[in-house]
């Protein structure tokens, strides 16, 4: 599996620090090798081009952040406790890589049509994520049996998504961190549920 060769990571990694310093569009893949010490040829060892390196990354690093959210979740009982730790993982996880929150809340949405389209496909794990921490809530009677789950998923991704853009947006000026108590507190009374 390509994931597990050597100099895979390594691309990957350096990807996101060219991609969130230069942009997309100026991100050349030589701009990249460099960054990841490897020659320009390796690059395509990997990767087809660099959509295909911008894909890749997207996918890679959503699927660590969907293992590590499921390992925390695991241990939690209430669909309160199960939604704080959704939300602390996701900011911790993006305030800790300045670079990958860059790439994320800015660079991947200016791709084009077909980028964005395998994009959202990637989504979907940590999408059916929300949805299985919402549908145990329901189960559990600790949230309203007539919850529509759907608009529920999108509210607290979309929450979480301008919140992270935002702060994004702003340079990073504040502690994200700082902010999940109430966002968790308006997430968890959106979906009719208690503390």
């Amino acid at each position: 599996m390509k994931r597990n060769k050597p100099k895979y990571k390594q691309i990957i990694d350096a990807a996101v620090v060219v991609i969130a310093e230069n942009g997309y569009h100026q991100a050349q893949v030589s701009k990249i090798a460099k960054q990841a010490g490897v020659a320009d040829g390796t690059i395509y060892l990997y990767f087809k081009n660099k959509e295909d390196i911008l894909i890749s990354l997207f996918r890679e690093k959503m699927s660590i952040f969907v293992e590590k959210i499921e390992e925390v979740i695991a241990g939690k009982q209430t669909v309160s406790e199960k939604l704080l730790v959704m939300i602390e993982n996701h900011c911790r996880l993006l305030s800790e890589d300045h670079h990958l929150a860059i790439v994320t809340q800015l660079e991947l949405r200016q791709s084009n049509k077909d980028i964005r389209a395998k994009i959202n496909d990637v989504l979907k794990g940590y999408l059916q994520l929300v949805d299985k921490i919402l549908i145990s809530g329901v189960e559990a009677g600790e949230l309203p049996k007539d919850l529509e789950v759907r608009l529920a998923r999108q509210m607290i991704f979309g929450t979480l998504d301008e919140m992270v853009t935002t702060w994004v947006m702003n340079d990073q000026k504040y502690d994200l961190a700082a902010q999940v108590p109430a966002i968790h507190k308006l997430l968890l009374h959106g979906c009719g549920g208690r503390n």
